[in-house]
């Protein structure tokens, strides 16, 4: 359409300058063919033209120039004043048309309307040395062209929030060059949802793949508020080595009411059984190790059975990253300090399903 969109099915080139770490993951693997819901990106092509263009990169520069890294307040006050810029300064008019018309050509792929998420995509973030997922914002369920347009300006705001701006500091990342991207996807009604790593995350055995999985959309996996199931399986032959069924005593689900993700408890009889079937379990991990051999590196995928497709076609895949604990060296001999926070192991991943 223009520098400023990208649809994931274009067969662009997966530009991490274009398009960041996470647009650029969806672009390529969307070419691979694998089963990655339909969006596109908002460059960062357009984002540099809005910061440029109003004036605010200079603001911004000045801003970050105040900054004492030891200083935790004051990295709060700087980072609210430069989201406060961004999020208040007037996107110009012919930015909003681009981005009216690639939203209605999305919408024009649906019988009616749906829901999609809104999720950033640095162009420092998912490098194979930095885990910087979850440093910037993702936003679920929203509808309407007026939704979408207000929470892209958001999550380039949260090019700046505190903990992207301290992660920055403290691994060296320089904010000259720095930009984001944008996704726009169709929201999974996800049933059940989680994230997939192609080794063992407690040792870096990479004969395994580690899966955990809740019922409903993700979020509530990576944000440590469930414990969920988590299945250690043999890469190769995809039979299941080890089994823990979690507590998965919440989900996050639409509610038609207000249109909008809603909290609910999961009844008891769903509370002790595993949320997977075990073709869909082998489904997940197989389309992990597919990752993994289309990288040509360990990955951490996110993925959702969506309950609105068929068996056998219900299975997406909503990101893939390196595995950057591990990865960077040829095996694993000795296991590294487990931070364990959300009742299964996943050393030190911050990954988000919805997207961040």
């Amino acid at each position: 359409m223009s520098d400023f969109i990208v649809f994931f099915d274009s067969g662009h080139e997966p530009s991490l300058e274009l398009l960041g770490g996470k647009c650029a993951s969806l672009v390529s693997m969307t070419s691979a063919g694998m089963p990655v819901p339909p969006g596109f990106a908002v460059t960062t092509a357009a984002f540099d033209h809005f910061v440029n263009g109003s004036g605010l990169r200079g603001e911004i520069r000045a801003r970050l120039a105040e900054i004492d890294p030891t200083d935790v307040r004051c990295v709060d006050r700087v980072s609210a004043q430069i989201r406060h810029a961004i999020e208040s300064r007037e996107v110009p008019a012919d930015m909003h048309g681009v981005l009216r018309t690639a939203y209605e050509q999305l919408m024009s792929r649906f019988a009616d309307v749906v829901p999609v998420a809104v999720r950033s995509s640095a162009t420092a973030e998912d490098l194979p040395d930095a885990s910087f997922a979850g440093q910037q914002d993702t936003y679920l369920w929203l509808t309407g062209y007026a939704a979408v347009s207000e929470h892209v300006r958001r999550c380039w705001a949260s090019l700046y929030t505190s903990r992207a701006i301290t992660y920055r500091l403290r691994n060296g990342i320089p904010e000259e060059d720095l930009s984001m991207a944008v996704a726009v996807q169709k929201m999974v009604n996800a049933r059940a949802a989680g994230v997939a790593m192609t080794l063992d995350p407690s040792n870096g055995d990479r004969s395994k793949i580690v899966v955990d999985a809740s019922w409903g959309v993700g979020e509530m996996v990576v944000s440590g508020q469930v414990t969920p199931d988590n299945v250690l399986l043999d890469k190769v032959m995809l039979t299941v080595v080890r089994e823990h069924v979690g507590d998965k005593h919440a989900e996050l689900v639409p509610d038609p009411a207000s249109g909008r993700l809603a909290e609910r408890e999961v009844e008891p009889e769903r509370r002790t059984v595993r949320c997977l079937t075990d073709q869909e379990l082998h489904a997940v991990a197989a389309m992990a190790k597919r990752a993994e051999k289309h990288y040509g590196t360990p990955q951490d995928i996110e993925w959702a059975i969506d309950a609105d497709l068929p068996e056998g076609d219900n299975l997406l895949l909503l990101q893939s990253r390196p595995e950057t604990v591990h990865s960077a060296s040829p095996a694993a001999t000795t296991p590294p300090t487990i931070t364990r926070t959300t009742g299964f192991f996943m050393a030190g991943l911050t990954s988000s399903l919805t997207g961040r």
